[in-house]
């Protein structure tokens, strides 16, 4: 049996591209993003009740990842060496590309397609298709205790961020915080660890350029 999914909305973020986006959803809560509802999926009752909750859960296409899959992968987080069941990882690269992240509604607002829902912590590319919003509910959706498999020892240390004088100008205040909590979560692939290295990145309508040399990241340029 096949199943047919229409996207009921699309997501608008700060990210055009792949590079860069936190590695899971909820890591940067800084992060705003707005979900757009396709046509069809515009009716306000459909939204009835949604701001009784403060989280949500968004299942979504990964579109830019095609159609290859594989039964293992190598987890970038494990410096691309080591391989992994498809299913015992986060992987874009699986036989149906669905995604799943949490994020904290902020807000429901009237814009020029209709209601939207401001949300934060989002970790989508802009334009991501959204197949499914379902609410957070934490006397079950929330299990602190759980072991993380492999992630459990490769969380990682946050790095200390220091930017070149008057670069702090060249964003709006909020984006500015995100983008020091974004490099401190060193947005590089593992098996990366050039200090020469300039790395380019873009966020919310900048081209971003950065270094990293051990446990600092350099943000050289905001373009």
């Amino acid at each position: 049996m096949e199943y047919t999914l229409r996207p009921v909305a699309h997501i608008r973020t700060d990210f055009p591209e792949k590079f860069g986006i936190p590695r899971q959803s909820g890591l940067l809560p800084s992060l705003t993003a707005r979900i757009v509802f396709a046509d069809g999926f515009r009716d306000p009752a459909m939204l009835r009740g949604i701001d009784g909750y403060d989280y949500l859960w968004l299942i979504w296409a990964f579109s830019e990842s095609g159609d290859r899959w594989s039964p293992t992968v190598r987890p970038p987080r494990l410096g691309g060496n080591a391989r992994m069941g498809v299913f015992a990882t986060r992987s874009p690269f699986r036989p149906n590309p669905l995604g799943l992240s949490s994020v904290r509604l902020l807000g429901v607002e009237d814009g020029p397609e209709g209601k939207a829902l401001l949300v934060a912590g989002a970790d989508l590319m802009d334009g991501t298709p959204i197949f499914d919003i379902k609410p957070y509910l934490p006397f079950t959706d929330s299990h602190p205790d759980a072991k993380g498999g492999f992630s459990d020892g490769v969380r990682g240390d946050r790095l200390a961020v220091e930017a070149a004088p008057g670069l702090a100008d060249k964003l709006p205040p909020e984006k500015w915080e995100a983008l020091l909590q974004l490099l401190a979560q060193d947005p590089r692939p593992s098996y990366q660890d050039d200090p020469e290295r300039v790395y380019g990145m873009a966020f919310a309508g900048r081209e971003i350029r950065f270094t990293v040399d051990g446990k600092t990241a350099r943000l050289l340029a905001v373009i």
